[in-house]
């Protein structure tokens, strides 16, 4: 009889885990918040070894075919003067795709062989696999698996309140979508003033993502998140630039996602029957430009210690084994210049301008050794399990 696998999020992790899951031979089930699959999505990057993994399950020449191809990266000062303009580097095997681009592509990958059931969400679980579902349904599984974000319900509910593992890292920012009046295509525009940081992202000739960062050393956990969202609007209030028309558009975004810097660190990233993947175990935040790679080395490595581990127990224990310093490397990206685009002082902007203008071209994510550290093994999905 097959192992049944709750999962709880369809976004990055969620569905590459059912994948290989499925292919393991459990009965899977992912629930998602959302009413629908979420298309769109702001420009995030699959790097080192995050590129074998998709190239693994088959969708990396339909993630190429929507890779985005910048030609230029700009950087202003405070009055929208030119500071420096960079072609984009060679980049390598890596990949830029928008957020939905990735999740239309592992959602085709697992619809037709995994139960996906939208609007719905987990209220609580235990370490037995007991799950209360917010429509009431009660249901037990032979595991769950919490693959639901940095703000994680499954985490919340197991193992605590988010604050004893939220590391803080002096950042605010908001994402939103706002008209493209300004002629852009395929390049990005970057405004700095120490502490803030504001960008414009055209991926093609459609819609602008929207960018506003701003440097706050003091944690910072709104709730609501309005608190949020006005706290980034007041403090651009004055600027110049583009920076008023990016601030009206952000009070009225549609799709409008403010959050703080953080990452999760956690001693353990299991309890009984229900394990953490992604971010809701090991958020390395955007600063690394790693937690969508992070995400989808995570599902591998766990369905691959469940796949060769009959006991749970086991299984558990060695998906955290094999992945802790993979993990511990790329949240540590943050402590060796992985804000350098978002300068917190005058010195610092400078000391930042001033390498830009030396470049041609931006310095390929290649060169940093944590995104390919850890070599895959073979086998995640082959093996049936016992």
């Amino acid at each position: 009889m097959k192992r049944t696998v709750l999962i709880c999020g369809a976004s990055i992790s969620g569905p590459a885990l059912a994948y290989w899951l499925h292919r393991a031979g459990f009965a899977v089930t992912v629930v998602e918040k959302a009413a629908a699959l979420r298309g769109g999505g702001y420009p995030i990057d699959i790097r080192g070894t995050a590129i074998e993994v998709v190239r693994r399950m088959g969708i990396l020449p339909r993630l190429r075919d929507t890779h985005i191809s910048l030609r230029r990266y700009r950087f202003l000062d405070a009055d929208g003067g030119e500071v420096a303009s960079v072609g984009p580097g060679a980049g390598g095997q890596d990949l830029e795709v928008t957020r939905g681009d990735l999740a239309s592509a592992l959602y085709a990958a697992v619809r037709d062989d995994v139960e996906l059931l939208f609007g719905e969400t987990l209220e609580t679980v235990d370490q037995a696999g007991n799950v209360t579902f917010r429509s009431g349904r009660t249901l037990t599984f032979d595991l769950v698996i919490g693959a639901d974000g940095m703000h994680s319900r499954t985490r919340e509910s197991l193992f605590g309140p988010e604050e004893q593992f939220h590391r803080y890292l002096g950042y605010c920012f908001a994402i939103f979508t706002m008209p493209n009046t300004f002629g852009l295509s395929r390049e990005l525009m970057m405004w700095n003033t120490p502490g803030k940081a504001a960008a414009l992202y055209a991926v093609g000739d459609g819609d602008l993502h929207a960018f506003l960062t701003l440097h706050r050393p003091a944690p910072y956990r709104p709730d609501p998140q309005r608190d949020l969202r006005d706290l980034v609007a007041t403090t651009f209030a004055g600027e110049g630039w583009e920076i008023p028309r990016m601030v009206e558009a952000l009070r009225h975004a549609g799709d409008l996602f403010v959050d703080t810097a953080g990452q999760i660190r956690m001693p353990h990233w299991s309890r009984g029957r229900v394990a953490l993947v992604g971010d809701a175990a090991y958020a390395p935040s955007f600063l690394t430009g790693q937690g969508s790679s992070l995400a989808l080395v995570g599902a591998y490595m766990l369905a691959e210690s469940l796949a060769t581990n009959p006991d749970h127990t086991v299984a558990f224990a060695a998906y955290e084994r094999d992945l802790r310093e993979f993990v511990t490397l790329n949240q540590a990206l943050v402590d060796n210049g992985g804000a350098t685009l978002f300068p917190a002082t005058a010195q610092a902007l400078e000391r930042r301008n001033t390498m830009l203008r030396g470049l041609d071209a931006m310095p390929s994510a290649t060169t940093r050794p944590a995104h390919s550290a850890l070599t895959l093994p073979h086998g995640a999905g082959a093996r049936p399990v016992r």
